[in-house]
């Protein structure tokens, strides 16, 4: 995709399963769901996901990014069925090539992001983790389901953030045990900052943005580039091999299983 500069008209309504809304600050509020409900995640949410951010990357005209759920959830639901055959090396080497874009077209962002996590983030907490600044709704669980619980490597990036801001032994702990924690514990254990009622997360997330919002242009963007330094070279470096060690194991176990994963409430 090219790197040119883009406009909300350009990609506002482009998306399935994102709702973008932008103030007149340049606060935008990217809301996941699925046909206006809690986000189903599968291929289409991933492909889209990751272009989303790549749009709202070269959009200069936002100023601070908030990205939350719909209804209970952040991302808790998950249905690969039908779309392909998820065993077959094709599939993984599209995975492999929108997994990468998922993580860094979000980092490549120059100005703040705060996730505002409105529910239970157990599918691609990545994807909250990498903001600035995590809010938590106090209703949320924080766990890793698709992965080693499900029989698959964890390797699209959870690897990386979870040991990082756990610690490696706590981290490497959760991704094998598939331990899941509430959110008062998600906040002792350093994957978020604040923990509110879920009713509360958006806005509390909208004043945090304007108060990020006070500082000029120029150091609003700088400050986040800098604070995202160390963690794009960290995914850069181990995202892509995360990604093959998860196909290459995943082959197998897809193949036995169909090909087809679902995650429901549990």
């Amino acid at each position: 995709m090219s790197r040119v500069t883009t406009k909300l008209d350009d990609y506002q309504d482009r998306f399935d399963n994102i709702r973008l809304t932008r103030d007149d600050e340049g606060i935008l509020l990217v809301q996941l769901h699925t046909e206006g409900g809690d986000i189903v995640w599968g291929l289409r949410p991933h492909e889209e996901v990751a272009a989303c951010w790549d749009y709202i990357a070269r959009d200069l005209d936002n100023r601070v990014v908030i990205i939350t759920g719909t209804n209970e959830t952040f991302i808790h639901l998950e249905s690969i069925s039908g779309e392909e055959n998820m065993a077959a090396p094709d599939a993984w080497w599209r995975i492999h090539n929108v997994g990468k874009r998922l993580i860094l077209s979000q980092l490549d962002i120059e100005v703040p992001v705060i996730a505002a996590v409105n529910g239970h983030a157990t599918v691609h907490a990545e994807q909250a983790l990498i903001a600035d600044i995590v809010i938590s709704a106090e209703e949320a669980l924080w766990a890793d389901r698709p992965h080693y619980p499900a029989g698959l490597v964890p390797g699209d990036g959870v690897q990386i953030i979870f040991p990082l801001l756990m610690g490696l032994n706590r981290g490497r702990y959760f991704l094998l045990t598939g331990q899941k924690l509430t959110a008062a514990e998600a906040k002792e254990y350093g994957l978020v900052s604040e923990v509110l009622p879920r009713g509360q997360v958006v806005e509390r997330a909208y004043e945090i943005a304007r108060q990020l919002l006070q500082a000029p242009n120029l150091v609003l963007r700088s400050s986040r580039n800098l604070l995202t330094h160390e963690l794009r070279r960290m995914f850069n470096e181990g995202l892509g091999y995360g990604l093959a060690i998860e196909g290459l194991a995943g082959v197998e176990y897809l193949t036995q299983i169909g090909g087809e994963i679902h995650l429901d409430h549990d």
